[in-house]
């Protein structure tokens, strides 16, 4: 059996060679987030494109679209105006 001072030694040295955890990392601001107007434009393009190929029965589906299409390019005012406006041309 080995001495206390030695099972000390080796579990010590055990803990130098573990990787440390990475330093937690603070959330983007959102109201940092800047969209190019024209990328704001051809995202509301693309999402009316894929919400009138699909047929939408409800406006949840084209949410669903709408958040797969802007994919966190755009804050929540900008998304929920996307979906209004999809919506009102889509559904019947």
């Amino acid at each position: 059996m080995l001495p206390r001072a030695a099972v000390v030694l080796a579990a010590a040295r055990a803990t130098a060679y573990r990787r440390r955890m990475p330093a937690p990392q603070s959330p983007p601001d959102p109201t940092s987030r800047v969209c190019d107007p024209d990328r704001v434009k051809y995202l509301h393009l693309v999402a009316a494109a894929r919400a009138s190929a699909v047929h939408p029965e409800s406006e949840q589906q084209i949410a669903d679209i709408v958040r797969v299409t802007v994919d966190n390019e755009v804050d929540t005012g900008t998304f929920s105006a996307i979906v209004a406006d999809v919506a009102a041309d889509t559904l019947p």
